[in-house]
């Protein structure tokens, strides 16, 4: 049995594994990319649902058990509920008002877990409907993609 390692294996499988370790960061920066792009997705449908008034399109994005904290510290959960009480507001006091979101920072904490804080602003024809939140979203990577995990909601004051 020869135990000598061939010189040209060796540096066969040193060159592979250094290609591997030279392209494995740019797969993960396009998964990256792809998997923000996806979750910049969902936070574009909430305001579609929102500007369109549908409680279903609006609670699209979220998963089936999500938790969901309101702007006045309410709690309900699940997709269910979300969209059924979207709904119901969507039909009386925010039917006259339009939702703006904008992104402004997405975490990976896992590559299958974001963190993703996002500034809203409601408008409405009266000031009473006006509003300012900053959104903090967890997000989950499903086989069906990236879902809303937990919605938080607070006001910000006014200036």
């Amino acid at each position: 049995m020869n135990t000598r390692i061939n010189p040209l294996k060796l540096y066969a499988i040193a060159t592979l594994f250094a290609l591997f370790a030279l392209i494995s960061p740019v797969f993960a920066q396009n998964d990256r990319a792809a998997d923000e792009a996806a979750i910049r997705e969902n936070v574009k449908q909430m305001v579609s649902g929102w500007n369109t008034k549908s409680g279903a399109l609006f609670a699209t994005p979220f998963a089936d058990d999500a938790d969901y904290v309101i702007i006045n510290g309410s709690y309900i959960k699940g997709r269910e509920v979300i969209a059924q009480s979207h709904q119901r507001i969507f039909d009386s006091i925010f039917k006259d008002t339009t939702l703006t979101l904008e992104v402004k920072q997405v975490r990976f904490v896992r590559p299958e877990v974001a963190v993703v804080h996002v500034s809203g602003h409601r408008d409405g024809p009266t000031k009473d409907l006006v509003q300012d939140a900053m959104i903090t979203l967890v997000m989950t990577k499903e086989k069906q993609g990236w879902k809303i995990a937990a919605f938080q909601n607070t006001a910000v004051a006014s200036r």
